[in-house]
């Protein structure tokens, strides 16, 4: 498990320039897209819910919490389209990182990251 805590993301306002972001997501502690692999599982901890995400591989995710439990017809097959700082600049490097709000394919945005925990599956295969 690893479990990333508040970043310097949290330190950005609106009216940062587009240059500032760029090179501020170079020094981001956060989850990684490229990282995460198939049967991965993150826990996100937002400023409002929690979210248990299950990778299906290609930044593809079952999601269950927080809105997705508020709209259970609504499907909870998604993808992460990336990270945003609370505007429409979004990193879509990022799966999910303190102080920045997940975006989801569906148009769901989260409120602020808190915390983010990797649980990566076992390989089974491995003797």
């Amino acid at each position: 498990m690893a479990d990333f805590p508040q970043s310097d993301a949290t330190q950005v306002r609106r009216g940062v320039s587009l240059e500032t972001l760029t090179a501020m997501s170079k020094t981001i502690d956060g989850v990684w897209k490229n990282d995460v692999e198939m049967g991965d599982r993150l826990v996100v901890e937002t400023r409002n819910s929690t979210y248990v995400l299950d990778a299906l591989g290609d930044s593809v995710f079952v999601v269950r919490g927080g809105w997705f439990e508020r709209k259970p017809r609504d499907s909870r097959e998604v993808r992460i389209v990336g990270c945003n700082w609370g505007g429409s600049c979004v990193d879509v490097r990022l799966a999910a990182a303190p102080g920045l709000c997940l975006e989801f394919s569906n148009g769901v945005v989260t409120s602020p990251v808190k915390r983010v925990a990797v649980f990566r599956t076992p390989d089974l295969t491995a003797n």
